[in-house]
């Protein structure tokens, strides 16, 4: 269980107040002192504006960071959910007073802003923020309109997030003659029964089919809500907002999902045809994908042993990795407790870089719950160093997020698999990881696939449930290939991806995320570049500064060439080479 009086006391610690109360006063007087003005500042002034601008930020950040910690640790509270919205609300409130900010930023000619930048060095400091912020300068709106916008945020799109995600923890899910949440229930898709598989599949369906026209008013509304948005912003196309904030251009996503669209029948059609053998059935249903191999070990994996596993993988790659991850369990940073009303998966918290990230996990002692303690671990690693840029810096893009996440994952995969001997568990343990990097992938990037079909359709009028499920259906269908038989009962399985709420055309980062891992690993393992583990740490602690080109380059790769994606899924159809060549 975490301890977040690193952060607060308690929901009702008068710090909460006094801290908000301060920064609001800040950021009248900041409005009031530098509101129109920012065209005539020096070089020098605007770099301590931005200065006081990242203070006062990370100052709400920590409130917004501590609240939502609180509401994820127990969201069927009802105080909880209370103090969040209110946070939430007061936080929007005072942030109004700093809007001005970026916009007028914008506002600036490029010339004129290049002029500043290269008379002061202070302000050259903030160069990789000043160049991130301008990449959203021709979708900006008036200043009414974006004051509009951010103070309705709370009463429009945040507060149907919000009831999306008491929604689900607080649903029951009837397995058995058990009532489980969900989290527990889609665990229980994994169990080595298949009749238990079954019963948890057709609990989670009836339990999100039971509310159904919730979730699809819910997602309707959102869509919606995100096309007028984008239409008055004059995005080209849905997913276009989110690779603005990944930094990355549209043409490279799209070569992403094309190569791994294409990669389908050798890899997860492949890969499915094997296991459904192995399980001796002539069709895999959707509650089998996950279903444990008849070689994969059954035993749980004590909380301890887990985390010496992940310590020590980490630790053989870089000593100071693994001082730094060492500090999670050390302190009380880490909640992977399973209880009613948490909140389900597994995050990585970064909260303000004056403080320190929180993980939370679900661990129910699988080899894959090691994996997932890996992965969040690497978040918090690379929040830690990355936090030296600061607040407004240290935030890396989407599509970088999950590098260190999966390479710690790949580091703890590769240390477990060479020490172990037995040939067929060395086969389970090598299937198990091709289903996680499908899982990765293929599932991430048939996510996004579904978005997009979705978010296109909603265009052209509200969408029935039943036409959201054969949406649905049909990605499923491309990307899992003919070993599986989909029972109608499939179709509303697309309600509990939280992504699809909370950040819209997130999922892909996954897939860009392990498929660059799989190419960086490639290097390392390969041995190519001179002081590897330097490179690797300098890229986490550059955090936001820097673009994907830059950051790559020091290991002679580049992700704006389209065989850099095949180089990745390779990795991915070697493995699956691999297990045939053992298949027997």
């Amino acid at each position: 269980m975490w301890d977040l009086s690193d952060l607060y006391a308690a929901p009702d610690d008068p710090r909460i107040g006094a801290d908000l109360d301060r920064i609001e006063a800040q950021a009248r007087a900041y409005e009031s002192r530098l509101a129109g003005k920012l065209a005539s500042l020096s070089g020098d002034a605007l770099a301590q504006a931005i200065s006081e601008y990242e203070a006062m930020w990370e100052g709400l950040g920590r409130v917004t960071s501590y609240a939502g910690l609180v509401f994820s640790g127990d969201a069927q509270d009802a105080a909880n959910g209370r103090f969040y919205q209110t946070m939430q609300e007061r936080v929007t409130t005072i942030s109004s007073h700093l809007l001005f900010f970026t916009l007028e930023m914008n506002r600036l000619e490029d010339a004129a802003l290049e002029k500043k930048l290269g008379g002061s060095a202070a302000l050259a400091h903030w160069r990789p923020w000043l160049r991130d912020l301008r990449v959203f300068r021709p979708h900006q709106l008036s200043d009414e309109a974006e004051k509009l916008l951010h103070e309705k945020e709370v009463a429009g799109r945040s507060a149907w997030v919000r009831l999306f995600d008491e929604t689900i923890a607080t649903m029951r899910v009837p397995v058995g003659g058990e009532e489980l949440t969900v989290s527990a229930a889609l665990n229980r898709l994994s169990d080595r029964d298949r009749a238990v598989r079954a019963q948890a599949a057709e609990g989670v369906s009836a339990a999100f089919g039971d509310r159904v026209r919730l979730f699809t008013l819910i997602t309707n509304t959102l869509l919606k809500d995100k096309e007028i948005e984008d239409t008055w912003r004059h995005y080209p196309r849905p997913g276009s907002y989110r690779n603005r904030s990944n930094m990355v251009e549209d043409e490279v996503v799209d070569a992403l999902v094309a190569a791994v669209r294409q990669s389908f029948p050798r890899l997860s059609h492949r890969y499915y045809g094997m296991k459904a053998k192995w399980l001796g059935l002539p069709k895999l249903q959707h509650w089998d994908r996950n279903a444990p191999l008849p070689d994969e070990d059954d035993r749980l994996v004590p909380w301890p042993e887990a985390v010496e596993r992940v310590v020590k993988s980490y630790a053989a790659f870089s000593p100071e990795l693994a001082q730094v991850g060492q500090r999670f369990f050390d302190k009380p940073w880490i909640d992977a407790a399973l209880r009613p009303g948490k909140a389900s998966g597994a995050f990585a918290h970064p909260t303000v870089p004056s403080a320190h990230p929180y993980l939370l996990l679900n661990y129910h002692g699988k080899p894959r719950d090691v994996m997932t303690l890996a992965h969040e671990l690497g978040h918090g690693v690379h929040q830690i160093l990355a936090g030296a840029q600061g607040y407004l810096m240290s935030s890396t893009p989407l599509t970088l997020a999950e590098t260190a996440s999966v390479f710690g994952e790949m580091l703890t995969f590769r240390a477990v698999l060479d020490a172990e001997s037995d040939p067929r568990r060395r086969r389970a343990m090598l299937a198990g990881k091709v289903e996680d990097m499908l899982n990765t992938v293929v599932r991430q990037i048939a996510f996004y696939r579904f978005e997009t079909l979705l978010h296109d359709e909603r265009r052209k009028g509200e969408l029935s449930h039943e036409r959201i499920g054969e949406l649905w259906m049909q990605v499923q269908v491309e990307s899992l290939g003919p070993a599986f038989e989909f029972t109608p009962d499939y179709g509303v399985y697309w309600a509990y991806i939280p992504h699809f709420v909370h950040s819209p055309f997130y999922v892909y980062a996954y897939a860009f995320g392990d498929c660059l891992v799989n190419a960086l690993y490639g290097v390392y393992r390969e041995g190519g570049v001179p002081g590897f583990e330097g490179k690797y740490l300098d890229m986490l602690r550059a955090g936001g500064t820097k673009r994907h080109k830059e950051l790559l380059a020091p290991f002679g790769l580049n992700a704006a060439d389209p065989a850099f994606w095949m180089k990745g899924l390779d990795v991915i159809s070697g493995f699956i080479d691999e297990l045939e060549r053992t298949d027997g």
